[in-house]
């Protein structure tokens, strides 16, 4: 293989048989369990990189059921977004997601940038509740519970609440092992958006200290609302908005 066979052919590892494919990305009947909880001013203050600023002392807690995601095939995710600000622009960042997916980590953190793990995330009905938890290597994290189809809510204002910028931070390694080679805060967005069904409800959300899922970290101090969304939604590129290593030299070079 030539060096420009190379280029030509590399966008992701391993070169031969990358573990996933380019994006866009587009998921079918995606369904969400959003938990809206009042939080620690200070916990946020230590975990929201700037510039991005914390609107509120609020945290939404997440599990998504994939049935359908290009590339990807059925998974689940779960974690935490946080409500923050970028220019006075609202917005969301994304701040840990636990999924039960090789190829859907792996595009996750490289391609964007999210703050992807692998764990043991479900979300189920049981009869009339709906119920999420989230598993560590077998050691409960996370437990949500909401009534199932309580009250009906507007598709299109969930759709367009959908539609606002999401921030990640991505890191990349140089391979000298301990410093980085990119570190940037990427904006991306939601599009072509349907909801086909939102609910809210009575919910509850319980979160568990455990060294490698520091979610407790941000604690719940109160349940503010919950939200129960079907949805279709494409994930494509997204922008780097600010590179914290800009304008420095790279360790090794000269």
């Amino acid at each position: 293989m030539t060096e420009q066979e190379v280029l030509d052919s590399a966008y992701a590892m391993p070169l031969t048989r990358p573990a996933y494919p380019k994006p866009p990305y587009r998921f079918v009947d995606r369904e969400f369990v959003i938990i809206t909880y009042r939080t620690d001013p200070a916990a946020l203050a230590r975990v929201v990189p700037a510039p991005l600023k914390v609107a509120d002392p609020i945290v939404k807690y997440e599990f998504i059921k994939m049935p359908d995601s290009s590339g990807f095939g059925s998974y689940v995710e779960s974690g935490q977004v946080i409500p923050v600000t970028m220019d006075g622009e609202p917005g969301s960042y994304t701040h840990a997601m636990y999924l039960d997916n090789f190829a859907g980590t792996a595009a996750g953190r490289e391609v964007l940038g999210y703050p992807k793990l692998m764990a043991q995330p479900r979300l189920d009905i049981q009869s009339d509740c709906l119920v999420g938890t989230l598993d560590y290597n077998g050691v409960r994290v996370a437990t949500a519970t909401m009534t199932y189809k309580y009250d009906a809510v507007d598709p299109a204002k969930v759709a367009r609440s959908m539609e606002e910028s999401g921030y990640l931070l991505k890191i990349i390694p140089d391979v000298d092992g301990s410093s980085a080679r990119i570190c940037e805060l990427v904006k991306f967005r939601a599009q072509d958006v349907t909801v086909k069904g939102a609910w809210t409800g009575p919910a509850t959300l319980a979160l568990h200290p455990h060294v490698l899922a520091p979610v407790a970290l941000l604690p719940v101090l109160e349940v503010v609302s919950a939200m129960h969304i079907v949805a279709d939604l494409t994930l494509d590129r997204g922008a780097v908005v600010h590179d914290y290593l800009a304008g420095r030299t790279r360790r090794g070079t000269r």
